[in-house]
């Protein structure tokens, strides 16, 4: 079931990057993130309350209350760029830079999550870096 809810997350991911690219014409990029950040914020709060899972709070810890918000102000930056580079350049050369982030997650799953990184994840890595490059050059 991940599998399916990961395609799902790459499709709208495809779609937020089409739609943001014509939505941020003659928009301030920051201004553009604060309102796409207040739809996202709309939505996973209608989702808690539709699901009614609103009085776990009270159950999270102090240490996930801590890297939940360190999540948060990564994605706010990660938005923050992403739509100033998408204001400024070519999607099509946007996306695959921003798509890196699958090889410095899996660096970082290896080095702070200690998961295995194996000979296949690091050929992997080094044939989406050389794909990117391919793509933006």
């Amino acid at each position: 079931m991940w599998f399916l809810f990961a395609l799902g997350s790459s499709v709208f991911a495809a779609l937020t990057s089409i739609l943001a690219k014509i939505g941020i014409d003659g928009v301030n990029s920051t201004l553009a993130t604060a309102i796409r950040t207040i739809v996202v914020l709309l939505m996973s709060w209608g989702m808690v309350f539709l699901t009614n899972t609103q009085g776990g709070m009270i159950e999270i810890s102090r240490k996930s209350w801590i890297f939940l918000i360190l999540s948060g102000v990564a994605t706010g930056a990660s938005w923050l760029c992403y739509y100033k580079a998408l204001q400024m350049g070519e999607a099509s050369r946007v996306i695959p830079v921003d798509k890196l982030s699958i090889i410095i997650t899996m660096v970082m799953a290896a080095v702070i999550l200690h998961e295995p990184f194996t000979v296949r994840s690091a050929l992997g890595c080094v044939l989406i870096g050389a794909g990117t490059l391919l793509m933006v050059l």
